[in-house]
């Protein structure tokens, strides 16, 4: 029998939070394994409400999908339901139709998804107590955190005491139409940084680029042609990039996961850093004014304005703007999670921030598992893409499963994680955000 809810005594054998890609994909694949578990969360809340609208994913159509047990609603079949233009390769995902196609799989797959925002988490004996915002207090044997980024954003301190009328991290922005008319500077040399810099021009913003890389580095774009063997076999394609070591950092996390710790945090920090999508790069290129190898030195208030002081090899120059968005990215910090018993948080062994995992997600706290972003340090860049989700899903419902102490005569183990029965929705007739 699937989970609707609860058992006697309020007891469930899994409590999922979040339900962004990683939890939707691992509460599809409990179920399917008839695991009894509870899911609590605004489904794909990350990106439809902190996600600029008309963004484009980076990630290619075919590296965009969730995971189900048996890969039967990849992106490519949501989108071809939907009439929806989608190529595996060379078409970008625009966040509309990415968010609308998380929508639909929870629907599908997850349709026992509770919209309710988790308060706190505390351990009781060896088990964790789940206080709903509702008031309803939840006991479960496991807890899988599933949070994404939305509680990471960073600001670097030169701008972080700054009250948000003059400075906002990018995640703080889904609509950006308020800024028309104002002068706005981004702080960043990424995705996000030149996306919002386009969508803030496009918005009617009189917007400037501050990074401190000495140059912005664009993804190559399509060729329009098929990759040779010879390019094939030299520089492989993932989900997340070229070459041999994206093949290993794909395929083989639990590999990764071996790694001297050292060795892994190098890698996790120096992989795949900031680089905007091809398609943004008209956009912006004389459109936006970049002031590169700059940094921030100061920044104050005058006259109802931001004073920011830059820094540069040239020398020092000022600029004065309404608002400044620090597109900055995000630094997994588990302190961060304020919901987290302060007990509970101190239990969790970390290093840089970042909770120290098991192969099998598992903190150093028993029954307390971390995927997404907060297990990058553990079994590399792959966590932090949505592509990643399959694997997690696969590995840790399977772990779930076969550590239940009791297992009913209907849940016989299946290595293809038989899909349950569900009713097939409608064609949709466009995507819709929201």
């Amino acid at each position: 029998m699937i989970a609707t809810g609860g058992v006697e005594n309020n007891m469930v054998d899994v409590a999922i939070i979040g339900a962004g890609p990683y939890g939707l994909s691992i509460a599809a694949h409990l179920r399917a394994l008839g695991v009894d578990y509870r899911i609590f969360g605004n489904p794909m809340s990350t990106w439809l409400t902190q996600m600029p609208k008309g963004m484009r994913l980076k990630s290619e159509g075919f590296a965009s999908s969730l995971s189900d047990p048996n890969s039967t609603f990849p992106l490519a079949a949501f989108c071809k339901e939907s009439g929806l233009p989608y190529a595996d390769l060379g078409l970008p995902v625009s966040l509309d139709t990415f968010t609308a196609y998380g929508l639909e799989f929870q629907k599908r797959f997850v349709p026992n998804l509770e919209n309710k925002q988790v308060l706190s988490v505390r351990r009781s004996g060896d088990n964790f107590q789940i206080r709903l915002e509702s008031g309803e207090m939840v006991n479960a044997h496991r807890v899988i955190m599933a949070v994404g980024i939305s509680h990471f954003g960073y600001v670097p301190p030169v701008l972080s005491e700054l009250p948000e009328e003059f400075v906002t991290h990018s995640s703080r922005h889904h609509s950006l139409e308020h800024f028309r008319g104002k002068e706005v500077a981004v702080v960043g040399a990424g995705a996000s940084a030149v996306d919002i810099a386009a969508l803030l021009h496009q918005a009617g913003a009189a917007v400037q680029l501050i990074a401190r890389k000495p140059a912005i580095r664009f993804h190559d774009p399509p060729t329009g042609k098929p990759r040779s063997l010879v390019q094939r076999l030299k520089h492989p394609q993932t989900g997340i990039g070229f070459g041999w070591r994206m093949v290993f950092y794909v395929n083989t996390p639990h590999l990764f996961h071996l790694l001297p710790e050292q060795v892994r945090l190098g890698v996790v920090r120096k992989t795949l850093g900031p680089a905007p999508g091809w398609f943004v790069k008209n956009d912006v290129v004389g459109h936006v004014p970049f002031h590169l190898a700059t940094e921030v030195q100061s920044a104050k208030i005058e006259n109802g304005r931001l004073a920011l002081e830059l820094t540069s090899s040239q020398g020092t120059k000022n600029l004065v703007v309404d608002h400044v968005i620090a597109a900055t990215g995000y630094r997994v910090n588990v302190n961060r999670l304020q919901f987290l018993d302060p007990d509970l948080m101190t239990a969790i062994k970390a290093v840089e921030s970042t909770p120290v995992l098991s192969m099998n997600f598992e903190s150093s706290v028993p029954g307390l598992f971390f995927v997404g972003t907060s297990a990058a340090n553990s079994f590399g860049p792959l966590m932090r893409f949505a592509y990643g989700a399959e694997y997690v899903a696969g590995r840790l419902s399977r772990h779930i499963f076969k550590s239940l102490p009791v297992r009913r005569a209907d849940q016989a183990y299946s290595p293809a994680l038989a899909v349950p029965k569900i009713e097939t929705a409608q064609p949709l007739k466009g995507a819709k955000n929201g």
